[in-house]
């Protein structure tokens, strides 16, 4: 054989846009979620799970990269040579659901949902082209409650994190108060390409400035690299109507919707949306949500198309440092809206329906910058060293008595020697080791190594205590009080 018949090793690489994710990560995302698992609970909606691929022509033109339809997912051909793509967001499978099932659901429906979803989009820092998403939605209910309903829940949900008030604000804008503002500034209705691009010009306020923004609704804006966003070619009279729009906001909801009220005046849509706002406001004050954690921000708008109504999103506002002690800005960590069109694709008839939207691999990073992630620290397995390669058998019923319990175990797998299991066992945060050589077996003993005071006693200087704590960190206990002895060691170390 020669060497061009040998098949080239694949080389070990990520795909571009995707990460590995390690235990302790896994272990703090699940804490979170289950903490707003509780809250989507208590709030009554009820879990769904829908498949990670769908027909393609059922994401519709809700696609998030309007430039490139279809293209914005990662699609396929089935043996029947029927499309099919991943989900890239778990609204659109929900509004085929309820299409298929309106019948037999209860409406309104209630539900909530956690699972990953994939964009064929540019990777960049901090944006994946696979991350989780935590949503709950309501479908069938036309009241402004229910879009009230998810900023008290946004709320809800950052305090049960442990984000205190004065640390996240909830925010709410409105597509229709948006439209009455174009309305007003003489853009053409129809023109639902100059629509989006204003949309998408608004919600880059936070990342390029009010500056950036007016490029974005004039000629258009180059960025750092040298590459240019075309604009949406607006009249200056247009751009500064849509930027005294956008900065009609402060700390009280009432003075925000006077700005907004005459903003829109001799506008039907734009009216309407100021008095969804205004009921909204009603309701929150009633349940004790005041402009301390709900706030009405024009500028929110949202970017994806199938918005219909009252937009909100939740930003953490406390000073986030990273590890270099830079201040970072994560922008929204919960957001949604109204989208009372997409259930109509399929039926034909308007189906009211809101929701929102955590981002789970933001939200995380926000907390873990706060200090405030649980989850995060749980310590290793006892590990079994194998002493004696012939009783295998030994250390294997010692390994299930541990577990039977409830003490999380594992037996050492590896071929290595003593020196390299006891390695082993502090690179997997062990509490302790069980050791049984054939003396301790002939004795019916086994060896207790507590290694989280064994690393400590390298900083003891006095020897009659390095030779006290020596003695509690390494001892002998007959085989029957194996499981007390371990509980006493893992009780100890968590006082």
């Amino acid at each position: 054989m020669t060497n061009k018949d040998v098949s080239p090793r694949p080389e070990a690489r990520l795909p571009k846009g995707l990460q590995d994710i390690s235990a302790q990560e896994i272990r703090a995302a699940e804490a979170m979620l289950a903490t707003i698992r509780g809250v989507f609970e208590r709030y009554g909606f009820e879990p769904l799970d829908t498949p990670a691929i769908e027909y393609t022509n059922t994401l519709g033109k809700f696609l998030p990269d309007l430039d490139r339809p279809n293209e914005g997912v990662f699609s396929f051909q089935d043996d029947d040579e029927q499309w099919l793509s991943l989900r890239y967001d778990l609204t659109a499978p929900l509004a085929r659901y309820v299409a298929e099932n309106f019948q037999s659901l209860p409406k309104p429906i209630r539900r909530y949902q956690v699972g990953h979803v994939w964009r064929n989009e540019k990777p960049g820092p901090g944006r994946f082209r696979q991350f989780t998403q935590f949503d709950a939605d309501t479908v069938g209910a036309s009241s402004i409650a229910a879009d009230a309903e998810f900023c008290m829940l946004a709320a809800d949900i950052l305090e049960a994190l442990g984000i205190e008030r004065g640390q996240y604000v909830v925010k709410i804008g409105s597509r229709k108060i948006l439209d009455g503002v174009l309305e007003r500034a003489g853009l053409n209705a129809d023109d639902k390409s100059k629509h989006l691009t204003v949309l998408r010009a608004i919600d880059k306020l936070d990342r390029l400035g009010i500056e950036g923004v007016r490029l974005l609704l004039g000629s258009g804006r180059k960025d750092e690299s040298g590459d240019f966003t075309k604009g949406a070619g607006l009249e200056p009279n247009q751009i500064q109507a849509i930027v005294s729009f956008v900065e009609a906001v402060g700390g009280d909801r009432d003075q925000t919707l006077a700005e907004l009220k005459a903003l829109v005046e001799g506008s039907s849509v734009g009216e309407e949306g100021v008095a969804e706002i205004s009921a909204m406001h009603d309701l929150l004050s009633a349940a004790g949500f005041g402009s301390d954690r709900v706030v009405v921000d024009p500028s929110v708008v949202r970017g994806l198309e199938y918005y219909t109504g009252p937009v909100f999103e939740a930003e953490l506002t406390a000073r986030i440092k990273d590890k270099r002690g830079q201040i970072v800005r994560l922008g929204s960590v919960v957001s949604g809206g109204r989208y009372d069109g997409l259930v109509e694709r399929f039926t034909g008839e308007t189906v009211p329906a809101t929701g929102v939207s955590v981002g789970v691999s933001r939200l995380l990073f926000g907390l873990q910058l706060l200090g405030k992630v649980q989850g995060d620290a749980i310590e290793g397995p006892v590990v079994v060293l194998v002493f004696d390669k012939d009783r295998l058998a030994d250390y294997q019923r010692i390994v299930q008595e541990l577990r039977t319990a409830g003490i999380r175990a594992e037996l050492y797998l590896g071929s290595s020697g003593m020196k390299a299991q006891m390695k082993y066992a502090d690179r997997r945060g062990s509490p302790c080791a069980i050791i049984q050589g054939g003396d301790e077996k002939a004795k019916g003993e086994v060896q207790i190594k507590d290694l989280i005071l064994g690393a400590t006693l390298t900083s003891i200087e006095d020897r009659a205590e390095y030779l006290k704590q020596q003695a509690v960190a390494q001892f002998a206990v007959p085989e029957a009080d194996l499981v007390t002895a371990v509980k006493s060691v893992l009780a100890r170390q968590k006082a």
